[in-house]
C-alpha cells in the first residue's frame, strides 16, 4: 500500500511510514540497508529512524560486524509496541483474535455465539472484548478493532447492506460497534480474509475463500478492489454449470453449489474434518467425491487466473487442507492452463488460522501507519 503525496508534509508522511513498513519487514537492518531498499538519502532515514525510536516503534538492536570502520547500528522493529484487535462474527460463534503491527497473530479466542440484533447479544459481545483485552495486557497498547461480517458492508454509509448468514439487509453497523469503547471498522469477512492472505506479498492476487459458503477477493498490490457496488470478489455466484444445481441464491449452478465445504462435510455428518480423516484413511468414496470437487475447483480458479492473469490463493476452511490434499489440483490446472502447461499461479492459504479476524484487526493497523 503507498501514500500519494500532495505536499512536502505528505512526502514527509510517505517516507517515514515507507521506512517503518521497511523495518517492520525485517528482523534487523542498518541505516546503509534502508537508503538501498528506500531510495532515500541518509538525513531522511536517519530523521526518520530517530523519530520511530521516540515514537517506541524501533528499537536499537547491536551493531554489524566492522568492515573497517565504524560499527553500524541494527535497527529492529518493536512489533507489538501497537497492537489490533480482529471479530470475526459468524452465526453460531464468535473469533477474536489480538495482532501485532506485522499482523501476526500474538492470541486468540473462539467461543459459541448464536447471533442475535438483540442488545443483549452486543453487550456481551462489548464485555467478550474487554474481558480478552484486559486478559492480554493490551489496554494502553490497543489501536482499535476490525470487525468481520459475513455479507456486503458499505462502511462508509455505516450499513451491513445484506448478509445471508446473518439473514440481515441494510443494518446499520453502528449496531456492531455501539458497545466496543475502542475506534471500531467493518468489513466483509471474505475481503478481510484476502487482506490477511496477501499481508507482505507483492503484485496482484485473487483470493478464493471456500467455507460454508464461497467468496473471495480482488487485491491490487495489497489493496483492496471493491466494485461498484462492493460485491467485488462474488465468486460464488458466478456460474460454473448452467442449469445446474440450486444455489441458496436461488440460481442454478453457482459455484457455490459445487466449491462450498458444505459440498464435503454433507458427506461426513456435517463434520468437514471428518470428512478429510476418512479422505486420508483411504475411503473410496470420499476420494470420488473430492475427485469431483476438485474438478469443478480447477474449472473455477482457471477462470480466475485467465480472467484476473495473475496469482490465484486459494483459502478458506477447505484450502487449508489443499497443501496435504491438492497434487492432484495442480495437475488438473497445468491440464487447463490455455498458455503453458504450468499451474505454479496457484498458491494456497498461509494464514491457516482466523484469516478474517487477523485481516479485520489489519484495517486498524493500515489506519495507523497511514496517519503516521
Amino acid at each position: 500500500m503507498t501514500i500519494s503525496p500532495t505536499n512536502n508534509m505528505d512526502v514527509k508522511r510517505r517516507n517515514r511510514v515507507n521506512t517503518l513498513r521497511c523495518i517492520l519487514d525485517s528482523e534487523r537492518v542498518s541505516q546503509m540497508e534502508l537508503t538501498q531498499k528506500l531510495a532515500l538519502s541518509w538525513p531522511t532515514i536517519l530523521q526518520n529512524v530517530k523519530e520511530l525510536t521516540e515514537l517506541g516503534l524501533v528499537q536499537e538492536a547491536g551493531t554489524y560486524a566492522s568492515t573497517g570502520g565504524r560499527k553500524a547500528k541494527a535497527y529492529a522493529p518493536v512489533r507489538d509496541a501497537r497492537v489490533a484487535v480482529g471479530v470475526d462474527l459468524t452465526p453460531d460463534q464468535v473469533s477474536v483474535v489480538l495482532t501485532d503491527l506485522s499482523g501476526n497473530l500474538l492470541r486468540q479466542a473462539k467461543g459459541a455465539l448464536r447471533f442475535s440484533l438483540e442488545d443483549i447479544y452486543f453487550k456481551y459481545l462489548g464485555g467478550l472484548l474487554q474481558r480478552f483485552v484486559d486478559a492480554n495486557g493490551a489496554g494502553e497498547r490497543i489501536l482499535g478493532v476490525g470487525i468481520a461480517l459475513p455479507g456486503v458492508v458499505d462502511e462508509e454509509r455505516g450499513l451491513l447492506r445484506e448478509s445471508h448468514a446473518l439473514e440481515l439487509r441494510n443494518v446499520p453497523l453502528g449496531r456492531f460497534k455501539q458497545q466496543i469503547p475502542w475506534p471500531c471498522r467493518c468489513l466483509g469477512a471474505a475481503h478481510a480474509a484476502g487482506l490477511a492472505e496477501a499481508r507482505g506479498a507483492e503484485g496482484n492476487m485473487v483470493y478464493l475463500s471456500l467455507g460454508d459458503t464461497v467468496g473471495g477477493a480482488i487485491l491490487r498490490d495489497g489493496d483492496l478492489y471493491l466494485g461498484d457496488h462492493l460485491r467485488a470478489g462474488e465468486f460464488g455466484h458466478t456460474t460454473l454449470v448452467p442449469g445446474g444445481r440450486r444455489c441458496w441464491c436461488g440460481k442454478a449452478g453457482c459455484l457455490d453449489a459445487y466449491c462450498s465445504a458444505k459440498v464435503l462435510s454433507d458427506h461426513a455428518g456435517g463434520s468437514l474434518p471428518a470428512f478429510f480423516e476418512e479422505l486420508r484413511s483411504g475411503d473410496a468414496e470420499k476420494r470420488e467425491i473430492w475427485r469431483e470437487y476438485l474438478e469443478n475447483l480447477a474449472a473455477a480458479v482457471n477462470n480466475l487466473h485467465v480472467g484476473f492473469d495473475c496469482d490465484v490463493m486459494v483459502g478458506g476452511c477447505v484450502g487449508a487442507y489443499l497443501e496435504e490434499f491438492g497434487e492432484l489440483l495442480r495437475a488438473l490446472l497445468a491440464e487447463r492452463n490455455p498458455f503453458e502447461q504450468d499451474a505454479s499461479y496457484l498458491k494456497y492459504s498461509r494464514q491457516t488460522q482466523e484469516a478474517a479476524a487477523v485481516g479485520a484487526a489489519l484495517t486498524q493497523v493500515e489506519a495507523f501507519l497511514q496517519g503516521l
